[in-house]
């Protein structure tokens, strides 16, 4: 079955329905295929060069990627997915999950942007945020969330262990 039936399945009777929805309709097409996702902010007025730099960045890396940037641009947030290229493998594309992290979150730094926009930091990336934050600001973070969970009951083991 192609995709857009697929997608169009899961919409609901209306196989339009997916595109219709926008951003809804672009996920919902990345459950088919490796996607690694991205929620990161840049400031506003360079979040076309965000989108253009780590844009030819992937695909130098990996030809055939597809970079799909959607959300919402207007506040300098983008969600910036990586679909896999058609025909890779898609186990072997998304073990390749880091080296493509690196990438989009070193244009971000670059950029003076947050690898972290409104999904938060989370599991995933609170090991990964050291190398974005100073000793200062991570130490920061752990007394912020000492002084306000000194139990560790809210969301444990996610943003910064304490």
């Amino acid at each position: 079955m192609s995709l857009s039936r697929r997608v169009g399945r899961r919409a609901g009777a209306e196989p339009w329905r997916s595109a219709a929805l926008g951003a809804g309709g672009i996920v919902e097409a990345q459950f088919y295929s490796g996607s690694i996702k991205h929620d990161v902010a840049v400031p506003v007025s360079r979040v076309a060069e965000f989108i253009t730099r780590a844009s030819e960045a992937v695909c130098g890396r990996l030809p055939g990627i597809r970079p799909i940037a959607f959300g919402h641009v207007g506040d300098g947030n983008i969600h910036f997915n990586l679909t896999q290229p058609e025909g890779m493998d898609k186990a072997a594309y998304l073990g390749r999950w880091q080296e493509f992290n690196d990438i989009v979150h070193g244009v971000v730094r670059e950029l003076h942007g947050s690898i972290s926009a409104e999904h938060g930091v989370g599991m995933m990336k609170r090991d990964e945020i050291t190398h974005y934050k100073t000793p200062v600001e991570t130490e920061l973070m752990r007394q912020i969330k000492r002084a306000l969970d000194p139990d560790n009951i809210m969301n444990p083991g996610k943003v910064v262990n304490p």
